[in-house]
């Protein structure tokens, strides 16, 4: 009898081989595995030691910064005041920018203070402006901080303007001073001399000096130089002049020095000298100030040219001793009446004698028609803002306000 074989031996058989085959395939999915793992234990290696490194920075950096900025007045506040009220500060840190800027990005400068502490402006702010400010610090670390704020200023009640002399864009002598006078009395003449920026092409010291309290002058120590230019920027909007009275003009201007021209006249020689550049151009007869109305020593400046003019006694405290409605080629010299003019009723008084009622008088004719008279050239050839110097007459020194005329103090007292 024929016995077969058993079946599930034959199977074991075909099995074995099978399972070792899986078994290789199998491990070598784990060695695929354990490579793809680079071999190590999680977090050991160079490789997890960079990762941590780069965590531990990430950490670092996201730490805020120490630094606190502070911005007064806050945003939202109104009616805030043009000066004092605002203020930049940082605590635990260093201010490093600063912007203040209105709403057409017109910046006010301002100063971080030696250790990064504070802010300061370096002017008053507007009126009626709306501001931004934008402020970032740094602490020890380096890590910034920063703040915004932004408010508006007040809308005064009270306000004051300047009016001011040479006329924009005008040439004049070198004598011309810049003259302001204010619409108010201004009792912080500091923060209103501030408030005025003067600068000049060649460059030259240039002071201010108050003549009471609504009229400031700036001059340089001697008579400007010929040719210079003058730029003058006036930033009073927003100043504040007086308690509760602010400025509210905002003007840039600028004028030009012509030749230079300086006219001395002797009244005890009754002669007028003009040099121009320095040299002697002409010498004219004239006549001054007779005894008990003797003209005035000093420097004086043009201020005002008329071809023709009236002058009556009555408005300089003369009433009834004149009232001449045609003096000709008139050119003022003091608010209180004194005027180089042309003279066409004084005869034979011309570098002879003193006959006029303190001004300083030139042959002329009536109408002022001929040009070839000492009174018409002398007219032709000045400009407001030249200097006339009266030496030799029995009265004092004008007085510097009575007019233009600061060059008759010295430079020391001009910048008290």
């Amino acid at each position: 009898m024929n016995v077969r074989p058993i079946s599930g031996a034959s199977v074991g058989g075909r099995s074995r081989g099978r399972d070792r085959r899986l078994a290789l395939i199998v491990g070598g999915m784990l060695l695929a595995v354990t490579a793809c793992g680079g071999g190590d234990n999680p977090g050991s290696g160079s490789d997890a030691k960079a990762g941590g490194d780069k965590g531990a920075t990430a950490a670092a950096e996201s730490k805020q910064s120490e630094a606190v900025v502070t911005i007064a007045p806050k945003t939202g506040a109104k009616d805030v005041d043009t000066s004092g009220a605002l203020k930049v500060t940082a605590a635990k840190g260093k201010l490093t920018e600063v912007t203040v800027k209105d709403a057409k990005g017109r910046k006010i400068d301002g100063a971080i203070s030696a250790d990064g502490a504070g802010w300061t402006p370096a002017t008053h702010l507007a009126a009626s402006t709306a501001y931004q400010v934008h402020a970032v610090a740094k602490d020890s670390a380096g890590r910034t901080a920063a703040e915004d704020s932004a408010f508006t200023t007040l809308s005064p009640q009270n306000t004051f303007i300047g009016n001011f002399t040479p006329e924009d864009g005008s040439t004049v002598g070198v004598g011309m001073p810049f003259s302001v006078r204010f619409t108010r009395g201004i009792t912080k003449p500091a923060d209103v001399e501030k408030a005025i920026r003067i600068t000049t092409v060649p460059a030259v010291e240039v002071e201010g000096h108050w003549f009471g309290n609504d009229r400031l002058d700036f001059r340089p120590e001697k008579y400007w130089k010929a040719g210079t230019k003058v730029k003058v920027e006036l930033n009073l909007d927003g100043v504040e002049g007086r308690k509760g009275v602010y400025g509210k003009q905002s003007k840039t201007l600028s004028f030009t020095i012509g030749r230079d021209q300086v006219t001395v006249v002797d009244a005890k020689k009754h002669t007028m000298q003009v040099t121009r550049e320095g040299k002697v151009v002409k010498t004219v007869p004239v006549t001054t100030g007779k005894p008990g109305y003797a003209t005035w020593n000093g420097q004086m400046v043009i201020s005002e040219k008329f071809t023709v003019t009236r002058m009556n006694g009555d408005t300089v405290g003369y009433d009834g001793e004149y009232d001449i409605k045609d003096v000709p080629h008139a050119m003022r010299l003091t608010n209180s009446g004194t005027f180089v003019h042309g003279n066409y009723w004084g005869g034979d008084a011309f570098g002879n004698y003193n006959a006029s009622h303190g001004c300083i008088g030139l042959r002329d004719v009536r109408g002022g028609y001929d040009g070839s008279v000492p009174a018409a050239w002398f007219f032709n050839q000045s400009m407001v803002g030249d200097v006339v110097v009266v030496k030799n007459s029995t009265d004092p020194v004008v007085d510097p306000s009575n007019g233009l005329n600061g060059w008759n103090i010295s430079w020391a007292d001009w910048k008290k």
